[in-house]
């Protein structure tokens, strides 16, 4: 057990959520007994973020505060016919986390994966690659309350490192199944890639079963020089859950990053991106799709800091908003002083399907080079009547031209995705969920 007693928090739900931290397993590491010890007491020393709070202004949390939560003791009993629609066979490896723990027995073997590639639990990773570990892990994740609750319950997470040159086509494949109800899972991820090192890793969270429960996720990706990794995560869980994901990338000089995030479930989600320059001549690509119905709330807030010159970024987020849902999307560009010749734009798009859909959107810019080539922009609007009656006219019903129409938006950023089984499996989840939008909006029937 650990020997830091969980202190009494100041705000009664915090100490809700921490409820059972005393319960991870002493490690056998000190320094990481000790990263966990500073985690809860920063954690103690927080409340629960409202509406009064600048970067939360749009995302009220009351209702996550009226779920009680708390990890689970045993994964829910899957069997591997319970997650086949969600196996991707272009995948090197795949780890399987069930309500947040590791069950070995649904991943696929990482005999594929080429030499100088890792794929371990981190209590693996623990004993073979301690230094490394203990070098980048809760090094770039922040210390806000949720980061600081993932890592106070830091036990069940991934290791992938991508050694110096070595290269891997084929994706890793990372899935997260709520299952259980009322759960907490606070998955983590770390992953290094080394000088001139090629990845694509797939973080997929989704759920069995109609459970609520709470998803916070960590993650951490440090890029090294002239290294190149695409980052995809998925979140498509319950629309009674709750998601809340953070993600930390540092990059190093000539270093490439990818993006991809396409959001789907959950009754209440917030994903956070932080990337940061660190070395000059880096290049970022961000796509950003959030397709919301119903009472969903769906926030994104992105930060790209260029710190140093040379730096090229674009990011293209999207959001299809039905029936009384909302979305928010905040990205923040800096252009540090000395980051020269930095080429940094941020595009936000959004479509809404009903009048009572609402979308926040705020692109920023805070630029302090002379030198510099940015720019932001933010379009909110509906379906074009023109394109609308245009698709009636050759035939297609009300429905059906609304449904091609709203899959035609979103497409733009599925189709980006180098995996063509997983571009099929959501291909055919956007085509049914926009379908269930048209209806939100007509009221049915083709």
């Amino acid at each position: 057990m650990t020997t830091v007693a969980a202190l009494t928090a100041p705000h009664p739900y915090v100490a809700t959520l921490l409820a059972g931290s005393n319960a991870v397993p002493k490690s056998p590491a000190a320094w990481l007994d000790a990263l966990r010890a500073a985690a809860l007491e920063r954690a103690n020393a927080l409340s629960v973020p409202t509406t009064r709070d600048e970067e939360w202004r749009f995302t009220d949390l009351s209702p996550l505060t009226k779920l009680q939560v708390k990890p689970a003791v045993a994964p829910a009993a899957l069997a591997v016919a319970d997650i086949a629609g969600h196996v991707l066979p272009e995948a090197a490896a795949r780890l399987v986390f069930v309500d947040g723990i590791l069950v070995p027995q649904l991943g696929a073997s990482s005999t594929k994966l080429p030499a100088g590639v890792t794929v371990l639990p981190l209590s693996e990773a623990l004993k073979t690659h301690a230094a490394l570990v203990e070098a980048q892990l809760g090094k770039m994740a922040g210390d806000e309350l949720f980061t600081a609750l993932n890592t106070a319950f830091l036990n069940h997470g991934v290791f992938i490192h991508f050694a110096k040159g070595a290269v891997l086509q084929a994706p890793i494949h990372l899935l997260f199944v709520a299952a259980g109800q009322d759960v907490a899972a606070h998955p983590r991820v770390l992953v290094v890639a080394e000088s001139g090192a090629e990845g694509c890793l797939i973080e997929d969270y989704i759920a069995h079963g109609e459970a609520a429960g709470l998803t916070n996720a960590v993650t951490e990706i440090a890029v090294a020089a002239n290294a190149s990794l695409r980052h995809i995560k998925l979140q498509r869980e319950s629309q009674k859950a709750f998601h809340i994901g953070s993600c930390a990338v540092t990059l190093g000089k000539d270093a490439r990053f990818v993006s991809q995030a396409v959001t789907l479930g959950a009754r209440l989600s917030r994903n956070n991106l932080a990337i940061t320059q660190q070395g000059e001549g880096i290049e970022v690509a961000i796509d950003g799709l959030a397709l919301i119905g119903g009472r969903q709330l769906a926030d994104t807030h992105t930060l790209i800091d260029h710190l140093k010159p040379h730096g090229r970024c674009e990011q293209v987020h999207k959001t299809i908003v039905g029936g009384g849902a909302h979305a928010v999307f905040n990205g923040k560009v800096f252009v540090r002083e000395g980051a020269q010749l930095t080429d940094s734009s941020q595009q936000s798009r959004n479509l809404l399907l009903s009048d009572k859909a609402r979308v926040d959107t705020k692109p920023q810019l805070e630029i302090f080079a002379d030198d510099v080539k940015c720019a932001h922009g933010a379009a909110v609007g509906q379906i074009d009547p023109e394109h609308l009656f245009y698709l009636k006219s050759r035939g297609l019903t009300e429905r059906a031209a609304r449904n091609l129409l709203t899959y035609a938006f979103g497409a733009e950023i599925i189709d980006r995705i180098p995996v063509p089984s997983l571009v099929a499996q959501l291909e055919k989840l956007v085509m049914q969920r926009t379908g269930e939008k048209a209806d939100e909006k007509t009221g049915g029937g083709a």
